[in-house]
């Protein structure tokens, strides 16, 4: 699991400007190992890109990660307001 969030921290650590504020949750489900990305507000924009281009990309990379079995790796990008309501 280290290798997944280690892959994610080097993706989206250049590109936002309060590394500092990257907060990333693990959870486990039976069909999924979910990844839940937490930024600055002011950064969301940047994780997610034009008509989510960036984000889908990010997912790309780390949905191509495959573990033994059946699992797969899901990324869930958590919004300001998400938290707030």
């Amino acid at each position: 699991m280290k290798e997944v969030e280690s892959l994610i921290l080097a993706i989206v650590k250049p590109l936002v400007s309060h590394p500092e504020r990257i907060s990333i949750k693990q959870s486990e489900s039976d069909r999924f190992y979910e990844f839940h990305l937490s930024v600055d507000d002011e950064d969301i924009g940047r994780i997610i890109g034009r008509h989510g281009r960036v984000a889908q990309a990010i997912r790309n990379v780390v949905y191509s990660f495959r573990f033994h079995g059946d699992k797969r790796v899901r990324l869930v990008i958590e919004d300001g307001k998400a938290k707030n309501s």
